[in-house]
């Protein structure tokens, strides 16, 4: 960021995270939440991480005027994702455990917490968009939400995968692993009054998810595709697969 104001970058981008929202915001949470409470403990320091470089985004404009804007995107998907599962966020890490079962003719899945959390998610195509309405429209430094404004439950969201995935086990709970935050639905009505939207439905994307991992585990042995193939070895808090974490972001300019 230093680098950037004295090199004299006309604008940078800061990505958050909706990881920066106290873990019992008030739902749909508004760029106003904002350390109005204490943040989820299994990823606070990602949180506290991302709530100290949009604060050094706001001082860099306000002491050297590098223009900065802050998106706070919500949870992400899409090509170039991660499907091993220690590193791994959930929906990548829901594809992989079903596609894998399906084709081991797995009797059943059992999954970490009890689903019950909600999440929000959005393709990784439509942030791109969403970033670069922002730098064109949102002329501030102070954050602003980028979601779809619509969530859903872990279960519902693995029962979706594991049919799209045609795996008909038994998909059990392990409520011994965290859930993270109860809920994560943005608010996402200044983004909305800019006039932008997302196009890519979590169905389509879902799809997209599935056949991306298939290609891959089917071109070269699983082994060399990912890092670990036996979730006894994920120790607890990463890999999760009702992990609250978004797909880690950090600074554009332009």
């Amino acid at each position: 960021m230093g680098s950037a104001a004295w090199s004299g970058v006309g604008r940078l981008c800061f990505l958050g995270s909706s990881c920066i929202y106290p873990r019992l915001a008030a739902q749909p949470m508004t760029e106003e939440a904002l350390m109005t409470g204490p943040l989820e403990p299994t990823n606070a320091g990602y949180a506290i991480a991302k709530i100290a470089g949009l604060t050094m985004a706001r001082a860099y404009q306000q002491q050297y005027g590098m223009k900065a804007v802050c998106p706070m995107p919500c949870n992400l998907y899409g090509p170039g994702d991660c499907f091993d599962l220690p590193k791994s966020h959930v929906l990548s890490a829901l594809v992989r455990r079903f596609v894998d079962a399906k084709a081991s003719h797995a009797a059943s899945v059992t999954l970490w917490g009890t689903g019950s959390a909600f999440r929000e998610f959005m393709h990784v195509d439509d942030l791109a968009e969403a970033v670069l309405f922002i730098m064109e429209r949102w002329d501030s430094p102070e954050i602003i939400n980028v979601g779809t404004g619509q969530d859903i439950s872990i279960r519902n969201l693995a029962d979706k995968i594991a049919d799209q995935c045609g795996y008909t086990g038994a998909v059990a709970w392990d409520a011994t692993k965290p859930d993270g935050m109860p809920r994560k639905l943005m608010d996402v009505r200044k983004l909305t009054q800019l006039g932008y939207r997302p196009r890519i439905p979590l169905d389509a994307g879902i799809r997209e998810m599935i056949s991306a991992y298939s290609a891959s585990r089917n071109s070269v042995d699983t082994d060399k595709v990912n890092d670990s193939l036996d979730e006894k070895h994920v120790s607890q808090g990463t890999g999760n697969p009702s992990s609250s974490v978004a797909v880690h972001s950090g600074c554009a300019v332009a």
